[in-house]
């Protein structure tokens, strides 16, 4: 499993997004059997992709969370807890929501890889020391 974030995402499934073809190519080459990703990384993409396309581009969302290939991650008591931990420590940068979720399933569930459109995350640790290994 990769850790998956908002913006490959939106850019995945909106043709017009300038991402787009980069993040169809990189996830050509990624063999994941599924991605992982939170409940508000979720929400964010369906926020995005409804504003600019509607509920046609959030259907395939909907359709990769059937399919499997996107395996939302429900946060326990523990895991919100630590998201506040890390979003003071990182509220420099800022570190938004969304993201501390993803670091924080990366912990739990030990995960390395996090495909991302994100430069931020190259400055996240992963129980404090190890840095997430970020695609592209």
């Amino acid at each position: 499993m990769i850790l998956i974030d908002t913006g490959p995402l939106v850019a995945l499934i909106d043709r017009s997004d300038p991402n787009h073809q980069r993040v169809a190519t990189i996830l050509r080459t990624l063999s994941a059997d599924s991605f992982v990703t939170t409940l508000p990384c979720f929400t964010e993409a369906m926020y995005f992709l409804g504003k600019e396309k509607g509920y046609f581009a959030q259907q395939f969302l909907w359709k990769m969370r059937r399919s499997g290939k996107l395996i939302l991650h429900t946060l326990s008591e523990e895991e919100l807890d630590r998201m506040e931990v890390l979003m003071q420590k990182y509220s420099d940068l800022p570190m938004d929501i969304a993201d501390a979720s993803l670091v924080v399933i990366a912990e739990t569930l030990r995960l390395k890889r996090i495909f991302t459109l994100d430069d931020h995350f190259r400055a996240y640790r992963v129980h404090d020391s190890e840095a997430l290994f970020v695609f592209p």
